[in-house]
């Protein structure tokens, strides 16, 4: 039995065509949509006025006002204040202990701010290569096509014709690398946006760790001024 490879492929292509490429696409685009609609409305429910934020938390701070200081943080909605709140919670048992609880607590919303991000980068990164797959089956498609005109009618045609049939088919078949980047590019540039968004909110989480951290290591000015006496 003589069994080629190569035409059994062109055979399985050709069987179910390139639209179920095109509908995997599409599909692929509406879940696209729905983690960047999800995505947009997490971020926006974590809008804070953070230079505020900060000179407020300070202040407290300042004062030796832990309690006022908690619920400034708890009246915050960003992902900056339930980080340094967890350090804050730990603050009596010493800054190591409040330093290590707001790792763990960053380390928890680095995974909510970049959950699902993965898909719209890998998608961004692939869709047109899944485009491309469907514009092989349909150029492979066109060709088997008009080979398999009989003799006399390709005799019969003008070369100029054949070539307009080649050329239609192949545009056709170019639709599948369309959509695929029609999918890709707004899955990438969202995928950046978000990801630069992620960055912006962990580096102010950082800047606002340091606030506590500040105050926790420093020496209360009560027990400066026991020690002098």
């Amino acid at each position: 039995m003589n069994f080629n490879i190569v035409e059994w492929i062109q055979r399985l292509m050709t069987q179910f065509g390139a639209g179920w490429v095109m509908w995997g696409l599409i599909a692929l685009s509406v879940i696209s949509v729905a983690v960047m609609l999800e995505r947009g409305w997490f971020y926006f429910t974590l809008r804070d006025d953070l230079p505020k934020l900060a000179a407020d938390f300070r202040a407290l701070l300042r004062k030796d006002d832990l309690a006022g200081a908690r619920k400034r943080l708890e009246a915050s909605p960003s992902a900056e204040a339930t980080v340094v709140l967890a350090g804050l919670n730990e603050a009596d048992n010493g800054a190591k202990s409040a330093d290590e609880a707001m790792l763990g607590a960053l380390a928890l919303q680095r995974m909510k701010l970049e959950r699902r991000l993965a898909f719209l980068g890998t998608l961004g990164n692939n869709a047109p290569f899944i485009g491309l797959f469907g514009t092989v089956i349909g150029v492979v498609e066109a060709f088997e096509g008009l080979a398999a005109q009989d003799a006399a009618a390709a005799q019969a045609q003008s070369g100029s014709m054949a070539s307009e049939q080649v050329m239609g088919a192949i545009a056709e078949a170019l639709v599948a690398t369309a959509v695929g980047l029609m999918v890709a590019i707004p899955a990438v540039v969202m995928f950046n946006y978000f990801m630069r968004h992620s960055k912006a909110i962990l580096a102010n989480t950082e800047a606002l760790t340091r606030i506590l951290m500040a105050y926790l290591v420093a020496d209360p000015p009560a027990k400066s001024a026991d020690g002098e006496e």
